[in-house]
């Protein structure tokens, strides 16, 4: 004891030991082979490549492949289609489309639209909760009894907008059809195909190649 509360422990004294390393480990044949390895450059040599066999392949035009043709050619159509709605539809949650706004204390908490999709900030969100559409209700029928139902968690008031329309007066979305048939599916790989010649003429416009009398030239400015 060395003070009261303190301890004092005695140095013990520890054998000397040597530290080896994995190489020191090795034969002396191995540790040499593990040098040469780390000191080997990455890569296969030239000597272990071997050319491909290309005697058995074949170039297959899509043209002779008619699971690939059509699966081609059905894409292309749902794009057109795609673009085209994308073009002349107007959104359902267009200004010009609103069915009904959810007011509380005069500011707006939830819009309503005509296809019966609606917007609602966080806060309302949160007093709604989870609900389930009764099935089969769409379009304005669907937007009225969401207002409604908004209105009640809420504590709101339902303010039909100028732009609301009738049950009547909507009408659905058309889905793009995905059914073609063989006259479309043949003529919609023609279009496609056109449309790449013309794509990759465009492409290469900027290169010509003039001959002239005095000598041939070639221009490759791009």
């Amino acid at each position: 004891m060395a003070g009261a509360g303190s301890y004092l422990r005695s140095t013990q004294a520890f054998p000397s030991k040597t530290t080896l390393t994995p190489a020191d480990a090795l034969p002396v044949a191995d540790a040499d082979a593990t040098a040469a390895t780390g000191n080997a450059k990455p890569g296969i040599p030239v000597s272990a490549v071997k050319a491909l066999d290309m005697s058995g392949l074949k170039i297959m035009s899509v043209r002779d492949n008619p699971e690939l043709r059509d699966l081609m050619a059905s894409n292309w159509l749902r794009m057109q289609a795609a673009n085209s709605a994308a073009a002349t539809d107007v959104p359902d949650n267009a200004p010009q489309n609103i069915y009904a706004t959810v007011k509380v204390n005069g500011k707006v908490v939830a819009t309503l639209y005509n296809a019966g999709s609606s917007a609602m900030t966080n806060d309302a969100a949160g007093k709604v909760g989870d609900w389930q559409d009764p099935p089969g209700l769409l379009g304005p029928d669907l937007a009225q009894w969401r207002a409604e139902l908004f209105a009640k968690a809420v504590g709101g008031t339902v303010e039909k907008a100028p732009t609301a329309i009738t049950q009547s007066e909507w009408k659905p979305r058309q889905t793009i059809s995905t059914d073609y048939t063989r006259a479309q599916l043949d003529a919609a790989f023609e279009a496609m195909m056109a449309e790449r010649q013309t794509a990759i003429a465009q492409r290469y416009a900027g290169y010509s190649t003039p001959h002239e009398s005095s000598g041939g030239s070639t221009d490759f400015n791009a």
